[in-house]
């Protein structure tokens, strides 16, 4: 289990579960691009929270391709996920068929293979948030029919 801190030596549980909330790529690609409209906002958000970033192999390949305008930039990013600025969750290969069914269920907005896959995770870990600048996770639902809450649009 992730864990945020610890607790008073004197208690008899040592660690308090972290919160995750679920990372979109465009909060990334804004982390990491200054001249991005929602740098700052982001920025600000991330200086305060207090929590697991958790996130996908589709997201990370989303965002390496947008900072694609500067190698170092790219490298940089990586390197904020290798030293654990986020978590990333991993897809077993036999559940891609959820995923391509999330897919299909969502042609007319349509649904991307990195939404999908934070739609996955958020079913699978029973998350109910997400740091996103994209309206489309207003739309889409769990498997269970459950809503993300935006936290970036409450900050």
């Amino acid at each position: 289990m992730t864990c945020q801190r610890r607790i008073n030596k004197n208690s008899k549980k040592k660690y308090v579960p972290s919160k995750k909330i679920l990372v979109d790529s465009g909060p990334l690609i804004a982390l990491f691009d200054g001249s991005d409209k929602y740098h700052t906002q982001v920025k600000s958000y991330l200086q305060t929270y207090q929590g697991v970033l958790m996130t996908t192999w589709a997201v990370l390949t989303e965002v390496s391709h947008m900072l694609d305008f500067n190698l170092n930039v790219q490298l940089d990013f990586l390197k904020w996920v290798e030293l654990g600025g986020l978590e990333v969750y991993e897809i077993p290969q036999h559940n891609i068929g959820e995923i391509r069914e999330m897919m299909t269920n969502y042609t007319n907005v349509p649904m991307d293979l990195a939404d999908a896959t934070l739609m996955y995770v958020a079913h699978s870990e029973n998350i109910k948030e997400i740091l996103s600048i994209d309206s489309d996770f207003d739309i889409y639902r769990t498997l269970k029919s459950g809503f993300l809450d935006n936290v970036l649009r409450e900050s």
